[in-house]
């Protein structure tokens, strides 16, 4: 098996490559059939690995919830301290909150999306378990952590402008649900499956850290000006968006998915490349400052693992020319 991911201060896996997260006139939790079609996942198992933080502030701990009742993980973009600059990510990495307890109350909705993504995730466990297994390989589940705020993990105290993320350093994924008002209003990825996606994408993530991906790919970054080593976190990116298609075929089979819900992946792959977000936030692009891949690039990667349904596709380490992604 793989070495233990060698944690490096300050680095972990975010869904987009910018601060995006901004709440401002945003509901407090999605519909989740409202504007794209509905998963058949009511009354599906839900998975024990759900750890739930909400009005706990940056503080660890918290309450596990397995059977029908979840937690959120999301799709994996790799920011290393990028996007706006590092300021910025520094400041949603250390400045997420005070640790202070606050007051939270479930809603209806937002029970019904924790039970979601905990049924999401369950799925992505079955499916990797079944193929690490045919690899002679032990899948271990990760933690799904659901936070209000700020959340602390291995990698820091975050605050909801980091986005949902995956820390390699206690192998748990990270999400505020009001990130699904975002993802189905600011970035016009409607439907529930545009959510499965996001989870699937940060599964993938985990999937790199234990097959060693990981542990080759972030010592790069030391060792590489930053424009260079962008190109390895393309295809790290793009990998894990492909890992999110191989689930999706696995959904497909299980006949978890509805007409229209390869559709939504694919939109919300497209609303998160690094191209579309750089426009709508600064009115250019900065291909060199790329780190999750354009547009065309994730919905590809995504697509070609739903036609694979394999383990194999890409390689982040031959990050010569991305452009083919």
């Amino acid at each position: 098996m793989p070495e233990p991911f060698q944690f490096l201060p300050g680095v972990k896996l975010v869904l987009f490559g910018v601060n995006t997260h901004n709440t401002n006139n945003l509901k407090t939790t999605p519909d989740l059939e409202k504007g794209g079609t509905s998963m058949q996942w009511k009354g599906r198992q839900g998975s024990a690995n759900v750890e739930d933080r909400r009005g706990m502030g940056g503080m660890g701990g918290g309450k596990m919830i397995g059977g029908g009742i979840g937690g959120i993980i999301l799709v994996i973009i790799i920011t290393l301290l990028g996007g706006g600059g590092p300021g910025d990510i520094m400041s949603a990495i250390t400045g997420g909150g005070n640790g202070s307890t606050v007051v939270y109350q479930e809603s209806a909705q937002d029970k019904e999306l924790a039970e979601f993504v905990s049924v999401v995730l369950a799925d992505t466990e079955k499916t990797w378990d079944e193929i690490f297994r045919q690899e002679g390989l032990d899948y271990k589940e990760p933690t799904l952590v659901l936070y209000s705020g700020s959340v602390e993990s291995a990698c820091g105290v975050s605050g909801a402008s980091a986005g949902p993320f995956y820390c390699p350093g206690d192998q748990k994924l990270y999400i505020d649900l009001s990130f699904y008002d975002e993802l189905q209003q600011k970035f016009q990825a409607p439907g529930d499956f545009a959510m499965a996606y996001v989870i699937a994408h940060e599964v993938g993530h985990h999937v790199q850290t234990l097959l060693g991906t990981t542990n080759k790919v972030m010592p790069l970054r030391q060792q590489l000006s930053e424009a260079q080593f962008n190109q390895y976190l393309v295809r790290f990116e793009l990998q894990a968006d492909y890992y999110a298609g191989v689930w999706a075929r696995s959904a497909q089979g299980q006949q978890l998915l509805e007409e229209g819900d390869l559709e939504e992946a694919l939109t919300a792959a497209s609303a998160v490349g690094d191209d579309t977000i750089q426009k709508k936030a600064q009115g250019y692009v900065v291909p060199e400052s790329f780190t999750h891949g354009t547009s065309a690039q994730r919905k590809q990667a995504f697509y070609e693992g739903f036609q694979s349904g394999k383990l194999g596709g890409m390689n982040p380490m031959a990050a010569g020319n991305a452009s083919g992604w």
